[in-house]
């Protein structure tokens, strides 16, 4: 028996509960319940109305999962909590009769019921429900874990998410905050005009990140297929099509290793608006993630790590090439002999490999020695072009481009560009990137044909956004993991 079956004897007690409910004609598992009210809504309507020792003449049916029961006397005290709270039920001879009191005794902890009974306080002023009525709605055959202990093993808690959500509080805190913060992103973009829309999650081309894709094959066309590791190309299509202002979020997947901000499997939003550039991409993603606080946590200032970290905008602008600077004390730029930059790779002792090219080594030197220093929020701007295939080349610099990742808790959030509209250079860019995957890059971006004909037709300048919805959770939840924020996070097997 592993550590989180339960004892195999509580395990048959409550099957023995469920064959006695069943001899006597009760289901233990019926259809429905027509509650009245949420225990939210039974609190909003009564807490204020009532006083201590007060009973009203006015039952109402609510219904929720049995999580304490405190046998007292001739008295029955249990706890029910539904989606949206707890309240406390009141069980007595009086309410339910001898026979029916003695039944509801035996429930267990983790039942679901339905109950009907007239909304009271105690003399202490605890609003309860006093229960005349009661049903079974499901049977629990598995205990709860100890209520002051949760599930005490990590991995259990994630494998096991239906038990950590219901004994684990701060679990329920950390989703209720991504919920609530992915509906203010949906406020924050409808409400300024953009529109949402749905791409394809199978692409013929893995393209719009530089990653490792998922692969399958389509039996009817008799194809291979990859699961799309970024939205960005479908939805500059639609650009081109005439839309002007639109967004997607949805899942995408990288078969990459996993990490506490890596998943194979994770959440996107990327945007896109024509007729700007990457500086109002800057204002659009500060103001959108100080609104998804607000509405999600109740204000802009977030505290992890020991450290407050004030969201509010405007955010610090600062360019690579002045951040490694100040954190490496380096000077680098990606138009200096290649040599030279091998040199400070070597000096600052940062890994590197034979070919790659001044853009990834400069690249390299900033993720090694300078991100993880940034508390942030900070856009870090103006990216070598080499590691951007996809960015617009910068106005000023032909060896960068017009890109931004916004940065805080050491970790970027998202990524940014002034996109490239020019077929001409995202072809030469595509087939860079063409010989890079055959000298054996997994990571290399692919070269989409129809894409380049897509932008033949003539894609507008823009502006473009991605941010990581998962990363973006842990920030504002305060966590450190991604495994916290991912409902379902992916794991290895479990042992047998």
């Amino acid at each position: 028996m592993s550590a989180a079956e339960p004892p195999a004897d509580q395990r048959a007690q409550r099957l023995a509960k469920v064959e006695a409910l069943r001899a006597r004609g009760v289901d233990p598992y019926p259809v429905r319940f027509d509650r009245t009210l949420t225990v939210a809504e039974i609190r909003d309507r009564y807490d204020a109305q009532l006083e201590a020792g007060q009973e009203l003449d006015a039952p109402e049916r609510v219904a929720g999962r049995l999580m304490l029961i405190r046998r007292q006397g001739k008295l029955t005290f249990a706890t029910m909590r539904d989606g949206t709270g707890s309240v406390q039920l009141f069980v007595s001879d009086d309410g339910l009769g001898e026979a029916g009191h003695n039944e509801f005794d035996q429930l267990d902890l983790g039942d679901w019921v339905g109950v009907e009974g007239a909304p009271m306080k105690t003399k202490r002023g605890e609003l309860s429900v006093k229960v005349t009525a009661f049903t079974l709605l499901s049977k629990a055959l598995r205990p709860l874990p100890d209520k002051w202990h949760g599930l005490a093993d990590v991995d259990t808690r994630f494998r096991q998410r239906y038990v950590d959500l219901i004994a684990n509080d701060d679990a329920r805190r950390v989703f209720d905050i991504r919920f609530a913060a992915v509906a203010a992103i949906r406020r924050f973009l409808t409400e300024r005009g953009f529109v949402e829309v749905e791409t394809p999650v199978l692409h013929a081309v893995p393209g719009g990140a530089a990653a490792e894709p998922f692969v399958t094959h389509h039996n009817a066309l008799d194809i291979d297929l990859y699961l799309r590791i970024a939205l960005e190309l479908p939805l500059k299509r639609l650009l081109v099509g005439g839309f002007e202002k639109v967004f997607e979020i949805g899942r995408v997947f990288r078969n990459e290793g996993l990490g506490w901000r890596w998943q194979p499997e994770f959440t996107m939003l990327e945007l896109y608006e024509a007729f700007v550039d990457y500086t109002e991409m800057m204002t659009i993603t500060e103001e959108m993630v100080a609104y998804a606080a607000r509405e999600s946590i109740g204000g802009t200032v977030v505290e992890t790590d020991g450290q407050r970290i004030d969201l509010t905008p405007p955010w610090e602008r600062r360019t690579m090439l002045d951040l490694i600077r100040e954190h490496a004390g380096a000077e680098v730029h990606p138009g200096m002999p290649i040599e030279k930059l091998e040199r400070v790779c070597d000096d600052l002792e940062v890994p590197r490999e034979r070919g790659w090219d001044p853009g990834k080594l400069v690249m390299e030197i900033y993720e090694k020695t300078t991100e993880s220093k940034l508390v942030g929020p900070v856009f870090v701007l103006d990216y070598p072009r080499d590691v951007s295939p996809l960015a617009r080349v910068h106005r000023d610099d032909p060896t960068l481009v017009e890109r931004f990742e916004p940065v805080v808790r050491g970790f970027e959030l998202g990524n940014a560009f002034s996109e490239l509209n020019d077929p001409v250079d995202q072809r030469e860019r595509f087939e860079a990137q063409a010989e890079l995957a055959a000298k054996g890059d997994v990571e290399a971006h692919g070269f989409d044909h129809d894409y380049i004909r897509a932008l033949e037709y003539g894609l507008p300048p823009c502006g473009g956004l991605g941010i990581g919805i998962d990363r973006l959770a842990m920030l504002l939840a305060g966590v450190s993991a991604i495994r916290e924020v991912i409902l379902f996070p992916h794991l290895r097997p479990e042992a047998d």
